[in-house]
C-alpha cells in the first residue's frame, strides 16, 4: 500500500468512526442517542487507534494535514510529499463522512434539528468568540503535535515518507496516540468540540454542503476557517517549541 492510499484509508476509517459516534449520540432514534461526552470522546480516541494501525506501516499515519505541515515545519518530513498527504487525508475524510450518512440515513432523515445533523459531520463553539474559538483550537492542536514529536522521537526520515512515521513502535505505537486524542477531548474539547485537525471538520462539512441530506440546514462556512486555521497554528507553536529545545 502506498503512502497516499495509506493516508486516505486511515483518514477515512477515524472519520467513520468518530462522525459516526456524534451520529449514534445525536440523532434520533439511535441505539446509542443521548450517550453523552465520554462516549463521544472514547470513540474517536479508539478511531484514531484504527486508522494509526492501518496507515502507520505504510504512511507513518499523519490522518491530520496540522501533523503533517508540523512535522514538515521542524524538518522531519518532505516538503515536496505533503500536497499529496493533505489530499489523501480530505478525500479519506469526505469519503469517511459519506460512508457515516449512508448508514445513519433513516436517522438524519427523522432527526428535526439541523444543528445536530451537521453536527456530526463538523465542529462548532458552544459560545461563539472567533478569537477564543481559534486559541482553543491553536492549543488542543499543540498538545496533539507536541506529544506526537515525543512519541516518534526524531526517527523520521524525510526522502523516504513510507520507512518512518508518526510511530515508531509498530502497532503499540498507536496506543499512546490515541490516549493524547483521548484526553484532548476530555479536559479541551467543550468549547469547539476539538477538532484538532483541518481534514477532520473540513472534508465533511465540504459533505454536508454537498450531501441531499432532509431538512439540514446551513453548512456554517463563516466558522468553517478556526478548525483549519487553528490546528495549523498549533502544529506550528509546536514545531517551533521542539526546535528550540
Amino acid at each position: 500500500m502506498n503512502p497516499f492510499i495509506a493516508e486516505l484509508l486511515g483518514t477515512m476509517l477515524l472519520i467513520l468512526m468518530g462522525a459516526g459516534v456524534c451520529a449514534n449520540v445525536l440523532l434520533t432514534k439511535t441505539k446509542g442517542h443521548g450517550a453523552g461526552w465520554m462516549v463521544i470522546t472514547t470513540a474517536w480516541a479508539m478511531g484514531v487507534f484504527i486508522g494509526v494501525v492501518v496507515a502507520g506501516p505504510y504512511s507513518g499515519a499523519h490522518l491530520n494535514p496540522a501533523v503533517t505541515f508540523g512535522l514538515a515545519l521542524a524538518g522531519q518530513f518532505a516538503w515536496n510529499a505533503v500536497g499529496g498527504y493533505i489530499l489523501a487525508q480530505m478525500l479519506g475524510a469526505a469519503l469517511g463522512a459519506l460512508l457515516v450518512w449512508l448508514v445513519y440515513k433513516d436517522h438524519f432523515d427523522a432527526t428535526e434539528e439541523a444543528p445536530k445533523k451537521l453536527a456530526v459531520f463538523s465542529t462548532n463553539a458552544e459560545i461563539r468568540n472567533p478569537a477564543i474559538n481559534f486559541f482553543t483550537e491553536l492549543v488542543g492542536t499543540f498538545v496533539l503535535m507536541f506529544v506526537v514529536f515525543y512519541i516518534s522521537d526524531g526517527s523520521f526520515d524525510s526522502t523516504k515518507t513510507g520507512d518512518a512515521g508518526v510511530i515508531g513502535l509498530g502497532s503499540v505505537g498507536a496506543i499512546p496516540v490515541s490516549f493524547t486524542v483521548w484526553v484532548i477531548g476530555l479536559a479541551l474539547g467543550g468549547p469547539t468540540g476539538y477538532a484538532i485537525n483541518p481534514a477532520r471538520d473540513l472534508g465533511p462539512r465540504i459533505m454536508h454542503a454537498l450531501l441531499p441530506i432532509k431538512g439540514k440546514g446551513g453548512s456554517d462556512w463563516g466558522y468553517a476557517w478556526v478548525p483549519v486555521c487553528g490546528p495549523l497554528a498549533g502544529a506550528a507553536v509546536a514545531a517551533l517549541l521542539f526546535g528550540a529545545i
